[in-house]
């Protein structure tokens, strides 16, 4: 869900909010010494017509001599002048740049922390890191020179236009009967260059990809010993984008000598006309020089329009794909009259007639579905592989809705309660475990990070943690590295446990989460999980018998359904697909 976007613009002086008025003074700035530029060869024009040509220039440098070295210190001074408001306009520029680009990166990065799971299944890594990096310098350079540059040639090319206009109106229009052609040769640009800046950030976004994917799985890489032809993916991916990048570059490259021969053909026209003008005395020599000297004004903007349009289709690429995370809003909100439960939560769970389906995806995950598990209580569930067991636990603490049905937790629909509040009462450990860069201590009270160094101990210990931590060369400060490289699958699956332990969860959802470990380590965490400090009703998915057999109920899944649920020795009982299990497991006739 989306909100109604606005328009490039209005969204950067969205973001403005608080250094407009530093912006706006830097653009007047910018103005005020562009039009200063026409000062010079007024006072140039004076000088000459003065005291170099005129009729009467002997007798003015005689007798007016203190005016002329006036005229010669006010060019030294508005020079200087000009000098400090440039330097100030663009530091303002600057300044606010990259004060909108911090917020701006801040506000992304806050809204895709707060996205759902949805979003996490729509967008890849590669892609979003390229939005939160160049994307996002695209955006500042806009603001810093693309903006400030428009206002300088805009503001230079309209005083100037005006000042030619004032000397001699035969002459400027002869000048600029150049400009429609430079125009012309611009339009056409901007088509040409605007579908390749496109296609050039989503060949750097795949590029990103690529690199995050194996970087973060560089040990699978190696395991399969496929370095060389993830290199070569990358070098042809890198190709792709290096040969995008200069067909972007020579896009510019191909229309420039068309822009530079047609603003060159101005001092032509200005040496053969006002020539003529000059030889009929329809001008002075001091209009002549000041046209000479101002040529630049009107050519140098129409040469910038390329640089400008290439630069502008470069942000217009890349604001796209920010202001899409911008003002995108995830579907699993908080509704506005969500119950307010600041209290510990019972820890009641309860599943009414549940389905569920991605929304990707062709066939339902669950069917029906319907559970109860008391506070407290420790339900089980089992299952082949892909029969919806992770599905189900994801709608505890919201994050899918089902498609039909309710999940209740304490007799209240977890819709209508607060997420915040909801999953600080759940602790979930998976089996695909993600520590981060951070010693031991840090990711078991990732969590509750105000928990002491003896809480942190204790939950390690309920993890059958603790004695591997204490062998550790700095223990609980030990660094585990990215992704906790470094340790065992079992290991980290144990501070897993004790990193959702330690928030001292109402609800412990385990996702498999001893599928690394021995059985005798297995064994003692079960042994801690019934005898925790706290009141905790625990929803385990487990394949081994060992950890399903002591649960107050356990529920078989097959395609979506709940097929048993009972007991171990009720489902023996049955003997039904519980039973075989039993029997593969342990070789025996039960």
């Amino acid at each position: 869900m989306k909100k109604s976007q606005k328009s490039r613009l209005e969204w950067l002086w969205e973001n403005m909010r608080g250094y407009r008025a530093l912006y706006v003074i830097s653009m007047i700035g910018t103005m005020t010494y562009s039009m200063m530029h026409l000062i010079i060869p007024y006072v140039s024009q004076k000088i000459i017509d003065m005291f170099l040509s005129g009729e009467h220039a002997a007798e003015n440098l005689t007798v007016r001599r203190t005016l002329f070295w006036e005229l010669i210190a006010a060019m030294v001074l508005l020079t200087l002048l000009r000098t400090t408001i440039v330097y100030l306009s663009c530091m303002g520029a600057e300044s606010v740049s990259q004060k909108v680009l911090y917020r701006i990166r801040t506000y992304l990065f806050d809204k895709i922390e707060r996205q759902d799971m949805h979003f996490y299944a729509a967008y890849r890594t590669g892609d979003l890191m390229t939005r939160m990096t160049g994307d996002l310098d695209a955006v500042r350079h806009m603001i810093a020179w693309v903006i400030r540059t428009i206002v300088e040639s805009l503001s230079l090319l309209g005083a100037t236009t005006v000042y030619f206009l004032y000397m001699d109106w035969r002459l400027a229009l002869c000048l600029f009967t150049i400009a429609p052609f430079i125009f012309m040769i611009i339009i056409l640009f901007k088509r040409k260059v605007a579908p390749r800046h496109k296609a050039l950030r989503e060949k750097l976004a795949q590029m990103n990809t690529i690199a995050q994917e194996n970087i973060s799985g560089n040990r699978v890489v190696k395991a399969f010993a496929r370095e060389k032809y993830e290199i070569g993916k990358f070098d042809d991916c890198n190709t792709s984008y290096s040969q995008t990048n200069q067909k972007t570059a020579l896009t510019w490259l191909t229309y420039y000598p068309y822009v530079e021969s047609a603003a060159n053909l101005m001092p032509v026209v200005l040496l053969l006309v006002g020539g003529i003008f000059l030889i009929y005395e329809q001008i002075s020599m001091g209009q002549y020089v000041a046209f000479s000297s101002l040529i630049w004004a009107v050519a140098n903007p129409m040469r910038q329009l390329g640089n400008i349009m290439n630069e502008f289709q470069r942000f217009a690429a890349a604001s796209e794909k920010v202001m899409e995370i911008y003002y995108s809003e995830p579907e699993i909100v908080d509704k506005p009259d969500a119950i307010d439960r600041p209290e510990r939560f019972a820890g009641k769970i309860e599943f009414k007639n549940v389905s569920f389906q991605y929304a990707d995806g062709k066939l339902p995950v669950l069917h029906n579905v319907s559970f109860t598990a008391e506070p407290g209580e420790t339900i089980a569930i089992m299952g082949e592989t892909g029969c919806g067991k992770t599905s189900l636990i994801q709608l505890i603490p919201r994050f899918y809705e089902p498609t039909a049905g309710e999940v209740l937790v304490d007799d209240i629909p977890v819709q209508n309660m607060k997420l915040n509040q909801l999953r600080k009462n759940i602790g979930l450990a998976t089996q695909d475990v993600l520590l981060y860069s951070d010693s031991i201590d840090g990711n078991i009270a990732f969590g509750d990070s105000h928990i002491t160094q003896e809480q942190v101990v204790k939950f390690a210990r309920y993890s059958a943690a603790s004695e591997f931590i204490a062998r550790m060369p700095e223990g609980y400060d030990t660094i585990v590295g990215e992704r906790g490289v470094g340790l065992s699958g079992g290991q980290k699956q144990r501070i897993s446990l004790a990193r959702a332990l330690a928030v001292r969860p109402s609800i412990l959802i385990l996702d498999d989460t001893t599928s690394a470990v021995d059985m005798e380590t297995e064994k003692q965490i079960q042994h801690s999980l019934n005898e925790l400090d706290f009141p905790c009703t625990k929803v385990i998915i487990a394949q081994r018998i060992s950890t399903t057999k002591c649960a107050d109920k356990i529920l078989v899944l097959q395609d979506g359904h709940i097929t048993e649920s009972g007991t171990h020795e009720e489902l023996i009982a049955k003997k039904g697909y519980y039973y075989q299990v039993v029997q593969l497991q342990t070789g025996e006739e039960v």
